[in-house]
């Protein structure tokens, strides 16, 4: 690759918008999910993928289901996203998404593999 094609690409990447969400990864086989929130969305099922490949998540259920199945029997979906352009406490407003989904979706026990936070308030 030329010099100035290479610079060129850096500088679009640079440019590209960034999106912050909430990702959720199924257990196509006995429906399980895994919400989290993330800060920058590109690449994130490739970095989900690695670290369970190389064990990362030790004492969590979802990784004694991949460690037990194959990648295949997983997918991953993007259920919101925004543009990080008008965030200003990016770990504030993570904690808040991410409780908001917990809440709304219930990915504890028998139908997810998150835990219920310790300050966790049934509505």
């Amino acid at each position: 690759m030329q010099p100035v094609e290479k610079h060129r690409l850096q500088q679009k990447y640079k440019l590209a918008p960034t999106y912050y969400g909430v990702i959720q990864i199924t257990n196509e086989r006995n429906h399980k999910i895994w919400i989290d929130t993330v800060p920058n969305l590109h690449n994130r099922w490739a970095f989900y993928q690695l670290n369970l490949n190389k064990n990362f998540y030790r004492s969590n259920p979802l990784q004694a289901d991949w460690n037990q199945q194959t990648a295949a029997d997983f997918s991953y979906q993007i259920l919101w996203q925004k543009e990080t352009t008008d965030v200003t406490n990016m770990r504030a407003t993570l904690k808040a998404l991410k409780t908001k989904w917990l809440h709304d979706l219930q990915p504890f026990d028998d139908h997810g593999y998150n835990r219920r936070p310790k300050d966790w308030k049934e509505n």
